[in-house]
């Protein structure tokens, strides 16, 4: 990092946390020609590349090596004494993890960006001041993005004509009996865990639940992995989340969905509820847990052992501890920060990006708000347009989609036509070895214009920016059919389903229509 500069230092631009969207900003507001300084807590990069997106996809892809070796027989490659070594896979996970951070860090020198690390507080609409970081509150090797500052005065001041909060989020632990037991954790306490639990349940069947759900089975864990809406990932079109619990069953992770859980019980060292054989009954290495589940009645209808229960069920803005008030700057009752369509918060001169605006939370949205708010804050008119966000979950399979589901396309007055084609239908698919799944765009009937597109399977995290290109720049289901795909390719799924929705199928059957 930079050496911080002396106190009362004056900036054009001041950016408060340093993630996809923070370092982002930073470096695009020097690459227009202001004077820049970033505060930060940790290592460049925030949760995303330190504690979210960039070390679960690390160890999903030691999963996915995993699984691949113990089917190598299925491609003719013979094995012997495949295992998984834990420790080697949390290894590989930091050294991407300091690669990346370092990357960024090197990239904010090499724009001309002064770091300062600590915790910023406003002093006043213009000013902050830069406290040292205290202790993680999950201990010596837990993030500080979520730590208060420690009570020591400031070390340092600065000011500057423009703003940018960036502070982003963190993971929500429900208020609930027995929360605060050891082994019940985050994502963030997950990455602690120095094994893999023998017993996990995983509350939240959303993309960071369903992740970990997938992570740990692969890794040898029994799952059970409960969530309260009717399908998993309740963001996604329903269809996909009903495709991922019949996928995710057949790998032995036990789905409730329409159910909750309503409290844990701590059970004592070594008195698990199994049968005695196998691993995670009990046997003196740790606190064992049991979830008690409800369910949509709110009825109790089972007991849940596990040795981790991992909570996945939303997060909260990092808006606590920033003396916003000092600032003027307003938020909402879940203390998120408004802010208009060029980002800008109450106080013209202060802008937020991220997590803490309570948008859309995803690294690429932030990114893309950090684009627009280092413009706007240089001089230049941009606004933030999300009608076309892309957003995956690296669950095996993958689920990615853009643009609105079918239900939503509906409500919003189009008469829509649809159309799905599956993974096993398209020879490269077979290829690979993974034919679960399928392409399934939404269509304006009338226009032809693709309207959304929703995947589950093999590639889909890759396949998906197609689709946002279609949604984006209003390509008609014809615009996909008439271009040409190479072939093999896990790419043509997107254009049969087009070819599909046009009532022109090439490999799938003809959809029989009545009347």
């Amino acid at each position: 990092m930079t050496p911080a500069k002396p106190l009362n230092q004056h900036f054009d631009v001041l950016v408060i946390g340093g993630g996809p969207g923070g370092y982002v900003a930073a470096i695009r507001a020097a690459q227009l020609g202001r004077t820049v300084a970033l505060v930060d807590k940790e290592r460049a990069g925030g949760v995303c590349l330190n504690w979210g997106c960039i070390p679960t996809k690390a160890m999903l892809r030691s999963a996915e090596v995993l699984e691949t070796v113990r089917g190598a027989e299925e491609f003719g490659v013979l094995t012997e004494g495949v295992r998984l070594d834990y420790s080697a896979v949390l290894k590989r996970k930091d050294g991407i993890v300091s690669r990346l951070t370092d990357g960024i860090a090197h990239l904010l020198k090499a724009n001309g960006v002064t770091v300062v690390n600590g915790h910023a507080r406003f002093t006043d609409p213009h000013t902050v001041a830069v406290h040292e970081t205290g202790p993680s509150p999950l201990g010596e090797d837990g993030p500080l993005y979520a730590a208060p500052p420690t009570s020591q005065p400031a070390r340092e001041t600065l000011s500057a004509d423009d703003i940018i909060i960036a502070t982003g989020s963190q993971p929500l632990m429900p208020d609930l009996p027995g929360s605060d037991l050891p082994g019940v954790i985050t994502a963030d306490g997950a990455f602690l865990l120095p094994e893999v639990p023998a017993r996990a349940v995983v509350v939240g069947g959303s993309a960071v639940g369903a992740e970990w759900a997938s992570l740990f089975r692969t890794f040898g864990a029994e799952v059970t992995l409960v969530e309260m809406a009717p399908t998993l990932l309740p963001a996604e079109d329903a269809e996909i989340g009903r495709t991922l619990t019949r996928s995710f069953t057949k790998q032995g992770i036990k789905v409730l969905t329409r159910h909750t859980v309503t409290a844990i019980e701590g059970q004592g060292e070594g008195q698990g509820e199994g049968d005695g054989e196998g691993e995670g009954d009990g046997d003196g290495d740790g606190i064992q847990l049991r979830a008690l589940v409800t369910d949509a009645n709110g009825q109790p209808v089972e007991t849940l052992p596990a040795d981790i229960v991992l909570f996945g069920v939303g997060r909260r803005p990092n808006t606590a501890g920033l003396d916003l008030e000092k600032a003027g700057v307003h938020t909402d009752d879940r203390g998120y920060i408004p802010v208009t369509d060029r980002l800008r918060t109450n106080i013209p001169h202060i802008s937020a990006i991220g997590d803490v605006t309570g948008r859309i939370q995803l690294a690429h949205v932030a990114s893309h708000q950090a684009l627009v708010a280092a413009s706007v804050v240089s001089g230049h008119d941009e606004r933030i347009d999300y009608r076309a966000v892309p957003a995956a979950t690296f669950t095996r399979p993958e689920v990615a989609s853009v643009g609105l589901t079918e239900t939503q396309a509906r409500e919003a007055g189009h008469e829509t036509t649809t159309a799905r084609f599956p993974f096993a239908a398209l020879g490269r698919a077979h290829a690979y070895g993974a034919t679960d799944g399928m392409v399934k765009v939404v269509a304006d009937r009338s226009s032809g214009a693709v309207l959304g597109a929703h995947i589950i399977g093999p590639g889909a995290s890759d396949l998906i920016a197609e689709a946002a290109l279609a949604v984006t720049h209003g390509v008609t289901l014809t615009g996909l059919a008439d271009t040409i795909h190479a072939h093999p390719t896990l790419g043509e799924a997107t254009m049969e389903a087009a070819m599909g929705a046009l009532g022109l199928p090439l490999h799938t059957a003809p959809v029989r229509r009545r009347g």
